[in-house]
């Protein structure tokens, strides 16, 4: 039931909001009692602090698996900005602005684990175009990686956005390609537009 339950409540608060969504609406769609509902969580934000950290962990094992596979380092991003692009594709808002508005200490605790995730995955991904020649030799793989995360993660925080979520991931497109463009040799320029082109025909 604890699995169903946070399943059901992070697809909410993914869509509606993490403010806008109650105990009750939990109770309610999962079609159990208010008291079943705190027997596994003591209040509201224990249940918001438990669905995300489920979220964070299900990204996780996505972007793991497709880093298993055979992509290209260009390939492999644009399949990890898919994962985003599908599980926000209902959402109306930001649930990341969200989030740090209501609930800024788990916000906090996400955005330590995202950084983490972020460097790591990041990293691996300019060594590996580096090696496959998509990228430049002699990038500063820190500065590089630093610049591309204050970008993405700067779109939700800055007023200059728009805070609907099917527009913020079109920016993330936006500033993936960017990213590309700034460090790609000309054989990476040829995959950015191949990923491009599949990309806009979706």
């Amino acid at each position: 039931m604890r699995d169903k339950i946070l399943e059901k409540a992070g697809e909410m608060f993914l869509n509606l909001g993490f403010k806008s969504v109650t105990m009750d609406d939990i109770a309610r769609e999962l079609a159990i009692s208010k008291k079943t509902l705190y027997k596994y969580f003591s209040n509201k934000a224990s249940l918001v602090d438990a669905s995300t950290d489920c979220l964070q962990n299900s990204i996780a094992e996505n972007i793991s698996l497709i880093k298993s596979k055979e992509y290209n380092a260009i390939e492999e991003e644009f399949m990890i900005k898919a994962i985003f692009k599908e599980m926000f594709k209902n959402a109306k808002g930001s649930p990341i602005y969200q989030l740090k508005k209501y609930y800024p200490e788990i916000y906090d605790k996400l955005m330590d684990k995202e950084v983490c995730m972020f460097e790591e995955c990041n990293s691996d991904n300019l060594e590996k175009g580096i090696e496959q020649g998509l990228y430049r030799e002699g990038i500063d793989i820190k500065l590089t990686m630093n610049f591309y995360f204050t970008l993405v993660f700067g779109i939700y925080d800055s007023d200059l956005y728009t805070k609907e979520m099917k527009e913020l991931v079109k920016i993330e497109y936006k500033v993936l390609e960017y990213h590309i463009r700034a460090i790609a040799t000309e054989k990476g320029l040829k995959e950015l537009e191949k990923q491009l082109k599949i990309t806009n025909q979706n």
